[in-house]
């Protein structure tokens, strides 16, 4: 038998929950679950900043409009999978799918067909250079100040505050600031 690997298959936009769930119905009804083995809308959990400073956790889809299967590619299942409702094709040149690398699927965690571990949540923030934000905690508490730069790999922003009586650049959390 052929061997399991991982393939994306594109979607109408919205539509990725609705294909997983018409997917894995076909899966049970035929009984095909020893050979399209897993279907997945990769998701990622991402910490929010709301501009009243609130702290939310949500999920985002990691790439909408696509879906990941690990699967054994036969024209049995390459028929199924694209002729499901919302499936625009694989992705891959013509109708060839192409698989994924292992190096590929190391980012979400996952390991030959076997998940390692989860991929590390992200920080989504509204906050621009120009805006106006209180410092709510940390040494500069209640401090007001206008954002100068916003470093979304260190999850700081630059804010210049007035020190001895000048400006100064000071490099502040984003969970320690709110949008005035």
């Amino acid at each position: 038998m052929a061997e399991a690997n991982w393939y994306v298959v594109h979607t109408y936009s919205g539509y990725e929950n609705k294909v997983k769930a018409n997917i894995e119905k076909t899966i049970s009804n035929r009984h095909l679950e020893d050979v399209i083995l897993d279907v997945r809308v990769p998701m990622q959990d991402v910490t929010e900043v709301t501009a009243s400073g609130a702290i939310r956790q949500t999920q985002k889809k990691l790439f909408p409009g696509y879906v990941l299967l690990y699967m054994v590619m036969n024209d049995e299942t390459w028929y199924i999978v694209r002729n499901t409702r919302g499936v625009t094709g694989f992705v891959g040149p013509g109708s060839k799918p192409v698989p994924l690398t292992a190096e590929e699927m190391r980012p979400f965690g996952i390991e030959g067909g076997l998940e390692t571990s989860a991929p590390k949540p992200r920080l989504v923030v509204d906050f621009e250079p120009g805006d106006m934000v209180v410092v709510i905690a940390g040494a500069w508490e209640d401090t007001t100040g206008v954002i100068t730069a916003v470093n979304a790999q260190k999850q700081t922003v630059t804010i210049n505050v007035e020190l001895f009586g000048r400006e100064t650049p000071v490099e502040i959390n984003f969970a320690e600031v709110k949008k005035k």
